[in-house]
């Protein structure tokens, strides 16, 4: 069965959509810990993060390091704060989280919520900060 990534990647699910390349994909988190909070996946199907080939690996983690850049030009932060968890979906992706300090990459407190509305303003002002080809 597909996950909800594969879904997103596929159409079947919208999502809050911050960059697309070939093989990649970056989304804001519909229960962000912090404003900004974006999901990066690869599009290819992969439950460990650590069974992707080496080429898969390496490129998500290039795309991950652009859309941080635009993330903490669009958000107020000290850093990006980075995680790889892989419980919650079986699908490899990498948290990139706009973060103050340690605490607020903590995923044991209280997701935030936003409107469908401030989602849209989020992910338009991340994606304007992205490198223009």
């Amino acid at each position: 069965m597909a996950s909800i990534f594969t879904k997103i990647v596929n159409g079947e699910i919208p999502c809050y959509k911050i960059a697309e390349t070939e093989n990649y994909l970056a989304f804001l988190d519909v229960f962000p810990l912090r404003k900004g909070h974006t999901l990066v996946i690869p599009k290819q199907e992969v439950d460990n993060m650590f069974n992707l080939d080496d080429e898969t690996y390496a490129g998500l983690h290039l795309f991950a390091k652009i859309v941080s850049k635009a993330v903490e030009k669009a958000i107020p932060c000290k850093r990006i704060g980075t995680a790889v968890i892989g419980l919650e979906v079986p699908h490899a992706h990498i948290h990139l989280v706009p973060i103050n300090e340690v605490s607020d990459i903590d995923f044991s407190q209280p997701k935030q919520q936003y409107s469908e509305e401030e989602m849209k303003t989020i992910a338009q002002s991340i994606r304007e900060h992205l490198p223009k080809d």
